[in-house]
C-alpha cells in the first residue's frame, strides 16, 4: 500500500521587499548582509583550495539565527542527482494538509503548522492538552533548477521535494585529455 501523497507547490510573487515593515527591518539591521558576505568570503577560502572565492553557493541556506521569529526549522538534506536535486525535510507529526511549499523570487520555502487539541473527560476529571507549533525553512535555488517543474510528496513525516535541473544543466561532463609536455 502506497500512502505517499502529493503536496502542491505554488508559485507566488512576493511583495515582501516592498512593504514598509520589510524596509524597516532592513534599516534595523543595516550591516547584516555585509557581515554574511564577509563570513561567506572567509568560508570560501577556508573550505577548499579549489573553490572559487566570492562565488555564492548553489543553495544559499539561511542560518538558524537569521529567522525573523522563533519558529523551528526542520532538518533538511540536499542531494544532487544527474537530472535533479532532492531536498528531504523532516516534519514529524504533521499531516499533508498542514504543509505548504512555495517558490518565489528563486527561493523555495517549506512551511508546516501543527495544532493538536486533546480533550479527555471522565467522571472525576477533565483533561485538555493543546500543542501548537510551526516549522519554516527557506532555501535559495540555484539557477540550474527548473522552478516550473518542482514536485513535492509527503510520507511518514518526511517531505521530499524534487528540484529538476534545466536541460542545459544536465549535459554530460566533457572529459579533456591531458597531454604530456
Amino acid at each position: 500500500m502506497n500512502d505517499e501523497s502529493k503536496v502542491p507547490v505554488t508559485g507566488r510573487k512576493s511583495a515582501v521587499a516592498a512593504t514598509p515593515a520589510a524596509t524597516l527591518m532592513q534599516a534595523w539591521r543595516p550591516f547584516e548582509s555585509l557581515r554574511r558576505e564577509v563570513d561567506r568570503l572567509f568560508d570560501d577560502f577556508n573550505l577548499n583550495p579549489f573553490h572559487l572565492p566570492l562565488r555564492r553557493p548553489a543553495f544559499d541556506i539561511e542560518p538558524f539565527w537569521q529567522a525573523d521569529s522563533w519558529v523551528a526549522q526542520p532538518a533538511i538534506d540536499l542531494v544532487e542527482r544527474d537530472n535533479a536535486f532532492e531536498l528531504t525535510a523532516e516534519m514529524p507529526g504533521l499531516e499533508e494538509k498542514n504543509i505548504e511549499v512555495d517558490v518565489a523570487n528563486g527561493v523555495l520555502t517549506v512551511k508546516g503548522q501543527k495544532e493538536e487539541d486533546k480533550v479527555e473527560k471522565k467522571e472525576d476529571f477533565h483533561l485538555r492538552e493543546r500543542r501548537f507549533g510551526s516549522l519554516v525553512r527557506s532555501v535559495r535555488l540555484p539557477e540550474t533548477v527548473d522552478a516550473d517543474k518542482i514536485e513535492a510528496s509527503f510520507k511518514n513525516g518526511v517531505l521530499k521535494v524534487t528540484l529538476p535541473k534545466k536541460p542545459e544543466a544536465q549535459k554530460p561532463v566533457k572529459k579533456i585529455e591531458v597531454k604530456g609536455g
